[in-house]
C-alpha cells in the first residue's frame, strides 16, 4: 500500500511495508543522478552513499556508513546509479534495522521511481 505525490522532478511516496513500519521516500531526479531519501516516520539524514556508474563500472563511496543495514544501503545506491547510468546520493535513516520484507518493499517502490 502506498500514497504518491509527484511533481516535474521530485517523487515521493509512503511505504507501508508489510510489518507495519512506515517509510517515506523521496526521490529527486537530474539530468545525471538522482537524490534518494529513505527515512522512517519522519524525513531525517542518516547514513549517507553516493554511487557512479559509468560504462560497466559501479562505484560507490560511503560518505557516512550506516551501523546496521550497510549492505541493503550499498545494493540500493548501486542498483539506482546502474539504472539510470550516472550518479545516485542516497541518505538512509530507520530506527532499527531492516528485516527482509521491509527491504523488499523499499526496493519495489524505488524501481517504480526509476522505470517511470
Amino acid at each position: 500500500m502506498t500514497d504518491a505525490a509527484v511533481t516535474q522532478n521530485c517523487k515521493e511516496t509512503v511505504v507501508n511495508s508489510r510489518t507495519g513500519r512506515v517509510f517515506l521516500v523521496r526521490y529527486l531526479d537530474f539530468q545525471n543522478g538522482c537524490v534518494l531519501s529513505i527515512s522512517e516516520d519522519l524525513h531525517r539524514l542518516g547514513s549517507l552513499y553516493v554511487s557512479t556508474a559509468f560504462a560497466n563500472s559501479v562505484r560507490t563511496a560511503k560518505v557516512i556508513p550506516s551501523i546496521t543495514d550497510s549492505l541493503f544501503l550499498n545494493a540500493v545506491s548501486e542498483r539506482v546509479a546502474s539504472m539510470i547510468n550516472g550518479l545516485a546520493i542516497v541518505n538512509f535513516s530507520s530506527k532499527n534495522q531492516l528485516n527482509n520484507s521491509d527491504m523488499e518493499d523499499i526496493t519495489a517502490e524505488i524501481l517504480k521511481f526509476i522505470k517511470r
